[in-house]
Protein backbone atom coordinates (compact mmCIF):
# COMPACT_ATOMS: atom_id res chain seq x y z
CA UNK A 1 0.00 0.00 0.00
CA UNK A 2 1.39 3.39 -1.00
CA UNK A 3 2.07 6.15 1.52
CA UNK A 4 -0.77 8.28 0.11
CA UNK A 5 -3.45 5.59 0.30
CA UNK A 6 -5.97 5.27 3.16
CA UNK A 7 -4.91 3.27 6.24
CA UNK A 8 -5.90 -0.39 6.40
CA UNK A 9 -7.76 -1.28 9.61
CA UNK A 10 -8.53 -4.85 10.58
CA UNK A 11 -11.76 -5.68 12.43
CA UNK A 12 -12.25 -8.98 14.23
CA UNK A 13 -15.20 -11.10 13.13
CA UNK A 14 -17.62 -13.00 15.34
CA UNK A 15 -18.07 -16.78 15.25
CA UNK A 16 -21.20 -18.92 15.15
CA UNK A 17 -20.45 -22.48 16.26
CA UNK A 18 -23.02 -24.96 14.92
CA UNK A 19 -21.75 -27.90 17.01
CA UNK A 20 -24.87 -27.99 19.19
CA UNK A 21 -27.36 -28.27 16.32
CA UNK A 22 -29.07 -31.49 15.32
CA UNK A 23 -28.83 -33.02 11.85
CA UNK A 24 -32.36 -31.84 11.12
CA UNK A 25 -31.44 -28.25 11.92
CA UNK A 26 -27.96 -28.16 10.41
CA UNK A 27 -26.09 -24.90 10.15
CA UNK A 28 -22.41 -24.76 9.29
CA UNK A 29 -19.92 -22.76 11.40
CA UNK A 30 -20.09 -19.13 10.30
CA UNK A 31 -17.91 -16.05 10.61
CA UNK A 32 -19.78 -12.74 10.61
CA UNK A 33 -19.52 -9.04 11.46
CA UNK A 34 -22.27 -6.39 11.71
CA UNK A 35 -21.82 -3.95 8.86
CA UNK A 36 -21.86 -0.95 11.22
CA UNK A 37 -18.22 -1.59 12.22
CA UNK A 38 -17.00 -1.40 8.63
CA UNK A 39 -19.12 1.66 7.91
CA UNK A 40 -17.75 3.53 10.93
CA UNK A 41 -14.18 2.81 9.80
CA UNK A 42 -14.93 3.73 6.19
CA UNK A 43 -16.61 7.02 7.22
CA UNK A 44 -13.33 7.88 8.89
CA UNK A 45 -11.60 7.56 5.48
CA UNK A 46 -9.96 4.20 6.18
CA UNK A 47 -10.22 0.77 4.58
CA UNK A 48 -11.85 -1.99 6.64
CA UNK A 49 -10.56 -5.56 6.50
CA UNK A 50 -12.55 -8.30 8.29
CA UNK A 51 -10.37 -10.71 10.26
CA UNK A 52 -11.66 -14.27 10.74
CA UNK A 53 -10.80 -16.10 13.95
CA UNK A 54 -9.07 -19.00 12.26
CA UNK A 55 -5.53 -17.78 11.58
CA UNK A 56 -2.46 -19.67 12.70
CA UNK A 57 0.11 -17.71 14.69
CA UNK A 58 2.28 -17.40 11.60
CA UNK A 59 -0.61 -16.13 9.47
CA UNK A 60 -1.66 -13.77 12.25
CA UNK A 61 1.77 -12.13 12.31
CA UNK A 62 1.66 -11.80 8.53
CA UNK A 63 -1.75 -10.12 8.64
CA UNK A 64 -0.63 -7.71 11.36
CA UNK A 65 2.35 -6.68 9.26
CA UNK A 66 -0.11 -5.40 6.63
CA UNK A 67 -2.39 -3.48 9.00
CA UNK A 68 -2.20 0.13 10.15
CA UNK A 69 -4.71 -0.36 12.97
CA UNK A 70 -6.93 -2.92 14.68
CA UNK A 71 -10.51 -2.87 15.96
CA UNK A 72 -11.47 -5.60 18.44
CA UNK A 73 -15.22 -5.76 17.96
CA UNK A 74 -17.93 -6.60 20.48
CA UNK A 75 -20.20 -9.63 20.61
CA UNK A 76 -22.66 -11.62 22.68
CA UNK A 77 -20.17 -13.71 24.64
CA UNK A 78 -17.94 -13.62 27.74
CA UNK A 79 -14.20 -13.97 28.23
CA UNK A 80 -13.63 -17.10 30.30
CA UNK A 81 -12.20 -16.18 33.73
CA UNK A 82 -9.37 -18.70 33.35
CA UNK A 83 -7.68 -16.02 31.26
CA UNK A 84 -7.45 -13.78 34.33
CA UNK A 85 -6.88 -16.43 36.98
CA UNK A 86 -10.40 -16.92 38.34
CA UNK A 87 -12.97 -19.71 38.45
CA UNK A 88 -16.30 -19.17 36.69
CA UNK A 89 -19.39 -18.15 38.63
CA UNK A 90 -22.85 -19.39 37.67
CA UNK A 91 -23.77 -16.07 36.05
CA UNK A 92 -21.02 -16.44 33.44
CA UNK A 93 -22.52 -16.15 29.96
CA UNK A 94 -21.82 -17.69 26.56
CA UNK A 95 -18.20 -18.68 25.93
CA UNK A 96 -16.63 -18.60 22.45
CA UNK A 97 -13.23 -20.16 22.97
CA UNK A 98 -12.08 -19.93 19.35
CA UNK A 99 -12.82 -16.24 19.13
CA UNK A 100 -11.46 -15.37 22.57
CA UNK A 101 -8.16 -17.19 22.06
CA UNK A 102 -7.73 -15.58 18.64
CA UNK A 103 -8.53 -12.07 19.87
CA UNK A 104 -6.29 -12.29 22.91
CA UNK A 105 -3.37 -13.51 20.81
CA UNK A 106 -4.07 -10.90 18.14
CA UNK A 107 -4.34 -8.09 20.70
CA UNK A 108 -1.13 -9.13 22.44
CA UNK A 109 0.74 -9.19 19.12
CA UNK A 110 -0.71 -5.81 18.09
CA UNK A 111 0.30 -4.20 21.39
CA UNK A 112 3.80 -5.62 21.04
CA UNK A 113 4.05 -3.93 17.62
CA UNK A 114 2.52 -0.70 19.02
CA UNK A 115 -0.24 -0.97 16.43
CA UNK A 116 -3.12 1.44 17.14
CA UNK A 117 -5.95 -0.55 18.78
CA UNK A 118 -9.59 0.34 19.39
CA UNK A 119 -11.49 -2.14 21.58
CA UNK A 120 -15.28 -1.96 21.58
CA UNK A 121 -17.33 -3.55 24.38
CA UNK A 122 -15.79 -7.03 24.71
CA UNK A 123 -12.79 -5.65 22.84
CA UNK A 124 -12.09 -3.28 25.73
CA UNK A 125 -12.23 -6.24 28.11
CA UNK A 126 -9.82 -8.17 25.88
CA UNK A 127 -7.29 -5.32 26.04
CA UNK A 128 -7.52 -5.27 29.82
CA UNK A 129 -7.08 -9.04 30.15
CA UNK A 130 -4.11 -9.13 27.74
CA UNK A 131 -2.37 -6.51 29.87
CA UNK A 132 -2.85 -8.53 33.07
CA UNK A 133 -6.11 -7.04 34.31
CA UNK A 134 -9.24 -8.83 35.48
CA UNK A 135 -13.00 -8.59 34.94
CA UNK A 136 -16.19 -8.71 36.91
CA UNK A 137 -17.81 -11.83 35.51
CA UNK A 138 -21.27 -10.41 36.15
CA UNK A 139 -21.92 -6.83 37.24
CA UNK A 140 -25.24 -7.56 38.92
CA UNK A 141 -23.86 -10.47 40.94
CA UNK A 142 -20.54 -8.94 41.93
CA UNK A 143 -21.37 -5.24 42.21
CA UNK A 144 -24.56 -4.92 44.27
CA UNK A 145 -26.22 -1.58 43.67
CA UNK A 146 -24.76 -1.10 40.19
CA UNK A 147 -27.03 0.24 37.48
CA UNK A 148 -28.30 -1.68 34.47
CA UNK A 149 -25.60 -2.01 31.81
CA UNK A 150 -27.37 -4.40 29.46
CA UNK A 151 -29.49 -1.79 27.75
CA UNK A 152 -30.04 -3.44 24.39
CA UNK A 153 -33.38 -1.68 23.88
CA UNK A 154 -31.57 1.68 23.97
CA UNK A 155 -28.63 0.64 21.83
CA UNK A 156 -29.54 3.01 19.01
CA UNK A 157 -29.99 6.11 21.15
CA UNK A 158 -27.89 5.71 24.30
CA UNK A 159 -29.09 4.65 27.71
CA UNK A 160 -26.94 6.23 30.41
CA UNK A 161 -24.20 8.79 30.97
CA UNK A 162 -20.50 8.40 31.59
CA UNK A 163 -18.09 10.95 33.04
CA UNK A 164 -15.01 11.34 30.86
CA UNK A 165 -11.84 11.77 32.89
CA UNK A 166 -10.05 15.05 32.34
CA UNK A 167 -6.56 14.82 30.85
CA UNK A 168 -7.13 11.51 29.05
CA UNK A 169 -6.87 10.87 25.34
CA UNK A 170 -10.62 10.23 25.23
CA UNK A 171 -11.26 13.66 26.73
CA UNK A 172 -8.98 15.25 24.14
CA UNK A 173 -10.96 13.48 21.39
CA UNK A 174 -14.55 14.17 22.44
CA UNK A 175 -13.88 17.44 24.32
CA UNK A 176 -16.71 16.71 26.75
CA UNK A 177 -16.85 15.63 30.39
CA UNK A 178 -20.26 13.93 30.06
CA UNK A 179 -21.29 11.53 27.27
CA UNK A 180 -24.51 9.62 26.77
CA UNK A 181 -23.58 6.09 25.73
CA UNK A 182 -25.19 2.79 24.79
CA UNK A 183 -24.02 -0.27 26.72
CA UNK A 184 -24.95 -3.93 26.36
CA UNK A 185 -22.45 -5.61 28.68
CA UNK A 186 -22.68 -7.61 31.91
CA UNK A 187 -18.93 -8.11 32.36
CA UNK A 188 -16.72 -5.12 33.19
CA UNK A 189 -13.15 -4.16 34.05
CA UNK A 190 -12.27 -4.94 37.66
CA UNK A 191 -8.50 -4.62 38.08
CA UNK A 192 -6.81 -2.44 35.48
CA UNK A 193 -4.09 -4.01 33.37
CA UNK A 194 -0.51 -2.73 33.10
CA UNK A 195 -0.11 0.89 31.97
CA UNK A 196 -3.89 1.34 31.64
CA UNK A 197 -5.91 4.19 33.10
CA UNK A 198 -9.65 4.76 33.35
CA UNK A 199 -10.93 7.37 30.92
CA UNK A 200 -14.70 7.04 31.50
CA UNK A 201 -16.83 6.03 34.50
CA UNK A 202 -20.53 5.28 34.72
CA UNK A 203 -22.58 7.05 37.37
CA UNK A 204 -22.45 3.87 39.50
CA UNK A 205 -18.63 3.74 39.35
CA UNK A 206 -18.34 0.96 36.75
CA UNK A 207 -15.39 1.51 34.41
CA UNK A 208 -16.71 2.29 30.93
CA UNK A 209 -13.47 3.25 29.19
CA UNK A 210 -9.74 2.55 29.41
CA UNK A 211 -6.62 3.66 27.58
CA UNK A 212 -2.92 2.95 27.58
CA UNK A 213 -0.35 5.43 28.81
CA UNK A 214 2.45 3.51 27.11
CA UNK A 215 1.28 2.87 23.55
CA UNK A 216 0.74 5.15 20.58
CA UNK A 217 -3.04 4.63 20.66
CA UNK A 218 -4.88 2.00 22.70
CA UNK A 219 -8.47 2.86 23.55
CA UNK A 220 -11.09 0.54 25.04
CA UNK A 221 -14.75 1.56 25.27
CA UNK A 222 -17.53 -0.49 26.87
CA UNK A 223 -20.18 1.18 24.71
CA UNK A 224 -20.81 0.94 20.97
CA UNK A 225 -19.69 4.17 19.27
CA UNK A 226 -20.10 2.52 15.86
CA UNK A 227 -23.87 2.36 16.45
CA UNK A 228 -24.17 5.99 17.53
CA UNK A 229 -21.65 7.42 15.03
CA UNK A 230 -24.10 8.00 12.14
CA UNK A 231 -26.11 10.40 14.32
CA UNK A 232 -23.61 11.73 16.88
CA UNK A 233 -20.56 13.83 16.06
CA UNK A 234 -18.84 13.03 19.36
CA UNK A 235 -18.88 9.30 18.56
CA UNK A 236 -17.62 9.92 15.03
CA UNK A 237 -14.69 11.84 16.51
CA UNK A 238 -13.51 8.61 18.15
CA UNK A 239 -13.19 6.85 14.80
CA UNK A 240 -11.71 9.93 13.13
CA UNK A 241 -9.01 10.22 15.80
CA UNK A 242 -8.26 6.51 15.58
CA UNK A 243 -8.04 6.57 11.78
CA UNK A 244 -5.78 9.65 11.91
CA UNK A 245 -3.30 7.82 14.14
CA UNK A 246 -3.48 4.79 11.85
CA UNK A 247 -2.73 7.04 8.90
CA UNK A 248 0.28 8.50 10.69
CA UNK A 249 1.59 5.01 11.32
CA UNK A 250 0.95 4.10 7.68
CA UNK A 251 3.19 6.99 6.62
CA UNK A 252 6.05 6.03 8.99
Amino acid sequence: MSRGSPPLIGITADVFDASGNSANNYREPTLFLPQRYCRAVERASAIALILPANHSSTALRRVLSLLDGLVISGGNFDIHPRFFGEKPIKQLGIIKSQRTEFELELTAAALKRDLPVLGICGGAQAINVVLGGSLYQDIAAQLPGAGEHQQSAKKLIGGHHVRVQYGTRLHAIVRRRILEVNTTHHQAVKKLGRDLVTNALAEDGVIEGIESTKHRFVLGLQWHPEVLAPRQLLQRRIFSAFAAICKERHRD
